[in-house]
């Protein structure tokens, strides 16, 4: 009940096909999604374990993505705080967190057990793809939860006490509990994706929030993933010491880099997701390009394919098949 290439991958045993997902795969540009949400809102299709899973199936079926994901969202977390969370169409909070505030969001046992949606969707999910197909599951990482809970119009140019209490305090704990949910329910490996590490101070990255991310990745040595996006190579290097499973890179992180430090885990990237949006023939000079530089790499062993982020919205359908296509021919 696993993909061989995502488990080759995570193994770093050499192959020559990578596995292939996709961040957002199951949603807005795909139709198989877009006749759900006209009987379904959104929360209805992440919350009714039935229809989350028939979602994430959704491209598996209609692509032949190797790994399955959780349908759901990282907010929900947030919301299982007791932050009032409406989709309108994009997120919202009807309130944020600030000084005064903040420790009127630290139920933990009552934020988990909203979650438990997640469990049973997962278990359903599992059930409904092919057994040579892999599942994983998601959280959102810790600053960009952070960054929300604050509300996206506040940007933290400085790191109060608050911030830190709440950091360390309420999302630590609620996090890696999350993420045991999603592994004993049958995720073989759950996501931290940390989008909104822009504004983070570097000083503060190399020392609090470093030791934040060693605490997760020493409590799930090797079935944890980490996705971020903002930083420099440079500054991602010091998590290659941590135990993640692997990590993933954005489309500005030169992904050979990671190849050429010999980084123990897998490696996720980078495709740049704008590049799904062009016109045919422009669109395969692209795929060239970069499947061209994928070969150049010696050594590929624990490469898993994708974007350097979420697939857009308005990305062609006849663009994912292509593009899965091209990679196993490419790389065959």
């Amino acid at each position: 009940m696993t993909n061989i290439l995502f488990k080759n991958a995570l193994e770093k045993k050499s192959q020559n096909v990578p596995p292939i997902w996709f961040m957002r795969q199951a949603g807005r540009y795909h139709g198989h999604y877009k006749k759900l949400k006209e009987q379904y809102t959104f929360e209805q299709l992440c919350k009714t374990p039935e229809l989350a899973a028939e979602v994430a199936f959704g491209p598996i079926n209609e692509f032949d993505f190797d790994i399955a994901i959780l349908f759901s969202d990282i907010l929900f977390l947030l919301e299982g705080l007791g932050m009032n969370l409406v989709f309108s169409p994009g997120p919202e909070f009807k309130e944020n967190i600030n000084k005064n505030n903040f420790q009127l969001y630290n139920d933990i046992d009552k934020a988990i057990n909203h979650l438990n949606f997640q469990k049973h969707a997962i278990k359903i999910t599992r059930e409904k793809i092919p057994q040579s197909k892999s599942l994983i599951g998601f959280v959102g990482g810790l600053w960009t939860l952070l960054c929300y809970a604050v509300g996206k119009k506040t940007k933290i140019t400085n790191i109060e006490d608050y911030h830190l209490i709440f950091l360390k305090k309420t999302l630590l704990p609620l996090i890696k509990l999350n993420i045991q949910l999603q592994l004993d329910s049958g995720a073989e490996i759950v996501m931290i994706l940390d989008s909104n590490l822009y504004d983070l101070d570097h000083k503060f990255f190399e020392s609090e929030y470093y030791l934040m991310l060693q605490n997760i990745a020493n409590e799930f040595p090797n079935k944890v993933g980490y996705y971020s996006r903002g930083k420099k190579f440079e500054e991602l290097e010091l998590l290659f010491k941590l135990s993640f499973s692997g990590m993933g890179f954005d489309k500005n992180i030169k992904i050979s880099n990671a190849f050429d430090a010999n980084y123990k885990g897998f490696i996720q990237g980078n495709f740049n997701e704008n590049l799904m949006l062009l016109e045919e023939t422009e669109f395969i000079i692209e795929l060239n390009n970069f499947t061209n530089e994928m070969l150049q790499i010696q050594n590929r062993d624990g490469w898993v394919c994708g974007l350097g982020h979420g697939i857009n919205k308005h990305t062609p359908e006849k663009n994912v098949h292509l593009f899965i296509e091209h990679i196993r021919k490419s790389f065959s």
